[in-house]
């Protein structure tokens, strides 16, 4: 790791065998911890974690498989289930002393957050989710050409071997497209910051399709079992996405509304990775929600 959050302290945690997360925490107060998407590391929170810990104890690591964390090998679909990576997290928060605490979670983080929320509703006391529509739900909207945006889900999809190669051969090119596209101010990505995160990814190649290669699997499978028996986040949670729902045609809030009653959905101008680009309105949905 070459880049770190200034002011905060870093260690490695063990949280199952074999695995310990790189993990930065600051601050003091009540817990937040903030879990990262694709393609990028802990260092996306860097500016909301250092509004944040003015009050609370912040924590921030790399998820299993990204940055600077352990990597397991894939050894069969539970390795990447968001259930093994929520139990990484609970287990991180236990570690560090905190048996309860406020989760947020962007893109593939936040499929980590929901599955947390959903089996471990007693140790997540809020919830925020940053641009992602539930695994099961995404499946569902995602048809005909306008799926070609998530091209990348349908790659990372496939049996073992064929992905990783095809994205080995040119993981810059590949991981860099998605920092290119998804970022409405470039600016909000430095080149250092966007430097890691492709060193990081590039270096990460079968954990990482690992991760969404679960997603078409044993995540799938867990979400429609909780549909099923009608398991849901019940602790306050806020939604925050660019309009998704308008550009694939479905109702963004009616879909999370069926998964959170006690739900407050927002609207962003911002880019998909709003943490950076508009760090500022997402500390202030984050402290709205610690607020409810």
């Amino acid at each position: 790791m070459n880049l770190a959050i200034p002011g905060f302290d870093y260690h490695r945690i063990a949280v199952a065998d074999g695995v310990a997360l790189n993990t930065a925490v600051g601050g003091e107060g009540d817990p937040v911890v903030l879990l990262h998407g694709f393609p990028q590391t802990h260092l996306m929170w860097r500016h909301v974690a250092a509004e944040l810990a003015a009050d609370h104890t912040v924590i921030v690591p790399d998820l299993r498989g990204y940055g600077a964390s352990d990597k397991p090998a894939e050894t069969g679909p539970e390795t990447y289930a968001k259930r093994t990576m929520a139990a990484d997290i609970v287990r991180l928060a236990e570690r560090l002393g905190h048996d309860r605490f406020a989760l947020a979670g962007h893109d593939r983080g936040a499929l980590v957050a929901v599955r947390a929320g959903l089996e471990h509703a007693d140790a997540v006391s809020h919830l925020a989710i940053f641009d992602v529509v539930p695994t099961l739900d995404m499946w569902e909207v995602l048809h005909g050409a306008d799926a070609a945006v998530a091209f990348h889900l349908y790659l990372m999809a496939q049996p073992p071997g064929l992905p990783e190669r095809m994205i080995a051969a040119s993981a810059d090119e590949f991981f860099g497209h998605f920092l290119d596209v998804w970022t409405k101010d470039p600016a909000a990505i430095p080149g250092p910051v966007r430097a890691e995160y492709l060193r990081a990814s590039r270096e990460a190649v079968p954990s990482i399709v690992a991760d969404l290669r679960a997603s078409s699997g044993i995540d799938l499978d867990h979400d429609r079992a909780d549909r099923a028996d009608g398991n849901l986040l019940r602790m306050p949670v806020t939604v925050v996405q660019q309009d998704w729902g308008a550009a694939l045609g479905y109702d963004a809030a009616a879909v999370w509304r069926a998964w959170a009653p006690d739900l407050d959905h927002r609207l962003t101008d911002a880019g998909h990775f709003m943490a950076e680009e508009d760090p500022a309105s997402v500390v202030k949905a984050l402290r709205d929600l610690l607020a409810r």
